[in-house]
Order: C-alpha cells, then structure tokens, then sequence
C-alpha cells in the first residue's frame, strides 16, 4: 500500500532475536527471530501507518535492541521500555531521544510491591512530568490493588490485554467491579489486545466491549495491539487474525478512528496519522 492509503496504529508488538542475552527467571525463551523488518511488512500489509513496540520481559532492562529499531525508524515507531525504578533522570532522557513514550511494569507471576513507597512514587512522578504512561500486565483480579497507588501520582496508565479477564469480566464480583469503577479514571486506558491470552471467544470479547466502554465513559482511551508475535500463541493465532478481529469489534467508522488512531496519536505522541 502507498503512505496515503495507511491509518491506524498498533500500540502491542514485540521484537527480538533468539541470540540475544535473556533476563533470569524468565518465563519464555524464544527460539525464533521476530524482526523489525517483518512487523513493518505486516503493519503495510494491513494499512497500519505506525507501531508501538513493547520491551518483552525475557530481555529485562536491556531495551537495546528495540532502540536500535525506533532509532531506524523514527517516524513510524515509537517503543514502551523496561526499566529499574531507581533510573536516572539523564537515562529517561536518553530513552526519550530514541522515541521512547513510556515504561512497562510486567506483574504476570511477580510479587507485587508496595507502589505506595517514596522510591516508586518518585519513578511515576518522573514518568508522568515526561508525558509518558505506565504500561501494567497484570491480571483483572488485582488492578484495583495496584493501581490506585499509581495513579496519585498523576501518570497515565495503560492496561494490557482487556485486564487478563481469563472467561470474561463479571460486575458481580467484587474485584472486578472495582476494576471497572477504575476504568472511570481519566488516567486509565485499556488496551483492546490479545484476547487469547485470556481464552475469550469473539463473542465473549464482544460481549465485554459494551462494558468496557460503558465503564470508561466512551472509547476516548482504548487502543488495540496486535501483541505480535503472539509469544507462547504463536500456532493459535496470527496477525492477520487479530486485526480482522479489531475491525469485527469497530464496525463504525467514528469508532475506528477514535480507536485506531486519535487515541494512540494521543497517548503515544505520533503526528501526521490519518
């Protein structure tokens, strides 16, 4: 496709080589490439204009690999890190020059910790006065654990994987309808992505959308990713999948804008999206 047919932004993709040093107590080791080459092919083969790439937590703080590729791409891509709380200012700074927007915490089989603490109430100061946001992986059934803590500090916070709702969101049930209530916060976003990870079906996925959207108040802070390339889904799924997927969920052109495109462009400080 030519740049004028392009709209639409993924705000989830991963990319890595499997020779590359790996973080202790990892969860996954990728034994495939996933490069930046191939995300842009399929970012054109679906008319998507931009990506967000997101520090997969097997590579830990060493987000190297993915600057390389924003610095080659400066226009189109823009990268969520994965940094140490007791980072520097300068090193904030530089990951900005490269185009980073915004850290990600993956709480998936961590301990959680006392977001409350000075040192980490310090970090989200410092990640809010940049304009970026705070990325959290983290199961439905704690967010309305973890985040108030972070959100008193000002910073945006993004939501992975519609909460990690493994068989959908019930309002019945206390922690979910905290999460919900959450969602009410002009600070919290929600990041419309791998619904696999969660086993939900396209119907329960729609099912969810309505309470979604009904609980944030309007679509002005949800976004979609692909989450390619579907780590540890890989021969469930596929990109081409998921985004039939997102235009099954927003039928309406207002919708998909919204979604698409005005928000990310927003959020993740992208200019010249259709």
């Amino acid at each position: 496709m030519t740049s004028s047919q392009l709209s639409g932004i993924d705000t989830h993709a991963h990319i890595f080589n499997r020779d590359l040093p790996l973080a202790s107590g990892r969860r996954y080791n990728p034994d495939y490439d996933a490069l930046v080459e191939q995300y842009l092919g399929l970012l054109d083969s679906c008319g998507l204009a931009h990506g967000v790439l997101v520090q997969p937590s097997f590579l830990g703080t060493d987000n190297s690999f993915m600057l390389a590729a924003l610095d080659k791409h400066p226009e189109r891509l823009r990268g969520i890190a994965v940094v140490l709380p007791n980072i520097s200012a300068d090193e904030l700074d530089r990951l900005a020059a490269f185009g980073v927007v915004g850290v990600r915490l993956n709480l998936v089989g961590q301990q959680l910790e006392d977001y409350s603490d000075d040192g980490w109430q310090a970090f989200f100061q410092q990640i809010a006065a940049r304009g970026w946001s705070v990325e959290i992986q983290r199961s439905i059934e704690d967010l309305a654990q973890i985040l108030p803590a972070i959100l008193q500090t000002g910073v945006n916070v993004v939501i992975d994987h519609f909460g990690l709702p493994r068989g959908g969101i019930n309002p019945q049930q206390a922690n979910h309808k905290a999460f919900l209530e959450l969602l009410a916060n002009q600070q919290v976003w929600l990041k419309l992505s791998a619904p696999y990870r969660s086993n939900l079906t396209a119907e329960q996925v729609a099912g969810m959308f309505g309470l979604l959207r009904a609980a944030s108040g309007g679509l002005e802070r949800m976004l979609w990713g692909s989450d390619w390339p579907h780590t540890q889904f890989e021969d469930s799924t596929s990109y081409g999948e998921q985004f039939q997927r997102i235009q099954a969920l927003l039928g309406d052109p207002l919708e998909w804008q919204k979604v698409m495109c005005t928000n990310p462009s927003r959020l993740f400080k992208f200019v010249n999206t259709l």
